[in-house]
């Protein structure tokens, strides 16, 4: 008997109950559609987390102040003012590990425009920061190291707030606007750069050169940094080594005995991004485990449906082998039966769990990320399901004596 007569055989079986076998694939449907929608909304966070993370910058750490103590109680990072302008330019040309530093001084003001008026973040800082968050201007120019050297009065719109003051159609560079009554040039639109998953708008902020933040809205020069410090690391050496080599230099520019705490907190950005998608990996990898454990059910009830074929077919199986069919052909026939149901379901399956991570997605906002090689994986295990719950019912369908099968009723 060559294959395709076994095929067309077992095909013609399973179509003789269609509800049976279709009943008989749905654990396996439900088992490979669950790790199919599991694995793609796990993938989907992944994704979204990583698009967070490189929406903050790539290789970045904060730094900021230490916490104040009062009455036994202690106040949060920042509310002690440690860092200095000179630990500023410090960390600038002492640290090889660090590429970039720039400030990041910030209040909130109501910018005005000739036409409308909108309360916004401003953000003091400097050229290094666009490069540090991979920001580019959308339109016109960003401000430049030189405008921060003199205290220009030039500003740079987010997206949001260029839309509210002028509309999504004017263009507003070279226009005035005037941040807390104090008039500014437009020099640049920053290009959009769209909301956290908490719903923050990166783009409604605005931003001026550190030094005219400090002379026009925070109201004179400072020797403490009243902010926070965007560092860029090098690539080369990584965010642990800028993180080790700035830790010494700041402990050491202040004067900190070995054993005494940090005044200062540094967060590494890196190891935060790895830690989350770290913490999502773990989760949707348990999901997925938990999903296919139905697979192994939906085999068990191959496995059931199966045997209780091979006693209904017994007559059958005696009639097959009388007329010459070997014990192999009947092991392969119903090998195939129970192979043809585990790999209909799971591509079922597939349909029903693309559908349902779609539906997910767009009901609750969720990201989604349907990976081939899952796909790949989910429909061989289904396959091989199908083959080792199917080896015993097809091992006893083989092993029956044609003459008492014969006598079956």
């Amino acid at each position: 008997m060559n294959p395709l007569q076994t095929l067309f055989i077992s095909a013609r079986a399973l179509l003789r109950n269609k509800m049976r076998s279709f009943l008989t694939t749905l654990g396996v449907i439900i088992g490979v559609g669950a790790v199919i929608a599991m694995v793609a909304l796990g993938e989907g966070a992944k994704a979204s987390v990583a698009a967070q993370f490189a929406a903050m910058g790539t290789d970045l750490l904060i730094v900021t102040s230490g916490s104040s103590m009062s009455g036994g109680a202690r106040g949060g990072s920042g509310s002690a003012p440690t860092i200095t302008w000179d630990d500023v330019n410090a960390l600038r040309t002492q640290v090889r590990s660090v590429r970039y530093v720039a400030p990041n001084l910030r209040s909130t003001a109501q910018i005005v425009s000739e036409e409308q008026n909108w309360s916004t973040m401003v953000t003091g800082t400097t050229p290094e920061y666009f490069a540090i968050r991979n920001w580019p201007a959308g339109k016109g120019a960003m401000f430049t190291q030189g405008d921060v050297d003199t205290g220009t009065k030039v500003v740079v719109l987010g997206q949001t707030v260029a839309t509210n003051l002028f509309g999504p159609e004017t263009n507003p560079v070279g226009q005035l606007v005037r941040v807390n009554n104090t008039p500014f040039e437009v020099v640049g639109v920053a290009a959009t750069k769209g909301q956290s998953a908490q719903g923050q708008d990166y783009d409604d902020v605005v931003f001026v050169p550190s030094s005219t933040f400090q002379a026009k809205i925070q109201g004179g020069l400072q020797k403490y940094l009243a902010g926070s410090l965007f560092i860029g690391a090098d690539p080369a050496l990584g965010t642990a080594a800028a993180q080790r080599d700035m830790t010494e230099l700041l402990r050491e520019r202040h004067l900190l005995r070995p054993g005494a705490p940090d005044d200062f907190m540094i967060r590494n950005l890196s190891e935060m991004a790895n830690a989350q998608q770290e913490g999502t990996e773990t989760m949707t990898t348990l999901l997925a485990s938990i999903a296919a454990v139905s697979l192994l059910v939906g085999g068990i009830g191959i496995m059931n449906i199966m045997l209780v074929s091979v006693t209904e077919r017994t007559r059958e199986i005696g009639v097959r082998m009388a007329v010459g069919a070997k014990p192999r052909h009947i092991l392969a026939q119903f090998l195939v039966e129970s192979l043809s149901l585990s790999l209909l379901g799971g591509l079922l399956g597939i349909i029903l769990g693309t559908v349902s991570a779609q539906q997910l997605s767009e009901r609750f906002g969720w990201s989604m990320v349907i990976r081939a090689d899952v796909t790949v994986i989910a429909v061989g295990f289904s396959a091989l399901v199908g083959v080792i719950f199917g080896l015993y019912p097809a091992y006893k369908a083989s092993k029956l004596d044609p003459i008492q099968a014969l006598r079956f009723e």
